[in-house]
């Protein structure tokens, strides 16, 4: 689905475990619709109160193949039209039937972004990832991952540039431990003309029945984290990010209230920078529409946006 970032503003506590077949990593997208399997987070929004876009969208799929227009138009920010495009694998090896196995998007400045993944066996696969600014190429990374009974291992080459001598090396191992341990580490590798060096993460998860408790900590950082599902409709999270690079901590708490019987599920979230927001989302049974009515509200900055979204 296409969710329009400027009504939910992606007012998100993020809620990171690690990447492995048995304990994937989760994010608690306060302003999403579902806990997502990924690794990023999008913050949208510049925080002043900006003129009304308009988003238009529109989705056509057809057994294992997707295709979607998007329109946006803005007076603060540049218009663009966005051209998106999916085909679904269900091969014999694939746990996951619906996973992408090929994904494209360009938009109307002629970017684009291009995703490959393939199962190679039952245990390996294999990634691509091409993006383009234009007509410049920004990104092309490829991965193999292995996954065992009880661990995963793999291994990312990005940016391989042999006339300037550069690449970005990534290797990470998870092992479980136990039923509810998770354990492991990350190395990235940078060699490039002017500059040489590595980083090592290490990273641990353990989870109960209705809770995940993660703590990864490196040379950039650490980051901890603790989600909660106390029952069927209510769940909360809290986390803590330190970074030696900018020298800065957060803290934030953030928590979802689902009213099955009125249609409507509520989020919310405030941190330690003084910055408290809420998406409120109503089905408009018996109609397959969904309302959004969002707000993010900076108080250190004095600055205010809301949204309205269907």
């Amino acid at each position: 689905s296409i969710v329009p970032t400027w009504a939910v503003f992606w007012l998100c506590l993020p809620i990171r475990a690690i990447r492995t077949g048995l304990s994937p990593r989760i994010i608690f997208l306060l302003a999403g619709t579902h806990i997502l399997p990924t690794g990023t987070v999008h913050h949208a929004g510049r925080g002043e109160m900006d003129a009304y876009p308009t988003l238009a969208a529109f989705t056509l799929s057809t057994g294992a193949a997707k295709v979607s227009h998007t329109l946006h138009l803005s007076a603060v920010s540049p218009s663009y039209y966005r051209f998106h495009v999916e085909h679904l694998q269900s091969d014999d090896y694939s746990k996951d039937k619906d996973a992408p196995a090929l994904i494209g998007e360009m938009d109307s400045s002629g970017s684009l972004n291009a995703h490959a993944l393939l199962h190679l066996t039952e245990r390996v696969r294999a990634r691509t990832v091409f993006q383009t600014q234009q007509s410049q190429f920004v990104t092309w990374q490829f991965e193999t991952e292995y996954r065992g009974s009880d661990f995963t291992a793999a291994v990312t080459v990005a940016n391989p540039d042999i006339l300037r001598e550069s690449v970005i090396l990534v290797a990470h191992f998870l092992q479980s431990v136990s039923s509810g341990l998770v354990l492991g580490g990350e190395l990235v590798y940078h060699r490039g003309r002017a500059e040489e060096g590595g980083i090592l993460t290490l990273a641990g998860q353990y989870s109960g029945p209705n809770w995940v408790a993660t703590l990864n900590a490196g040379k950039g950082g650490a980051h901890a984290s603790y989600y909660h599902r106390a029952n069927k409709q209510i769940q909360v999270g809290v986390e803590f990010e330190a970074s030696t690079r900018t020298q800065e901590t957060t803290a934030s708490f953030g928590y979802q209230m689902d009213l099955p019987e009125a249609n409507m599920v509520f989020r919310g979230m405030i941190n330690s920078r003084c910055i408290i927001g809420g998406v409120l989302e109503k089905r408009l049974t018996p109609l397959p529409a969904t309302l959004i009515m969002g707000a993010f509200v900076n108080h250190r900055g004095d600055k205010l946006q809301v949204g309205l979204g269907v």
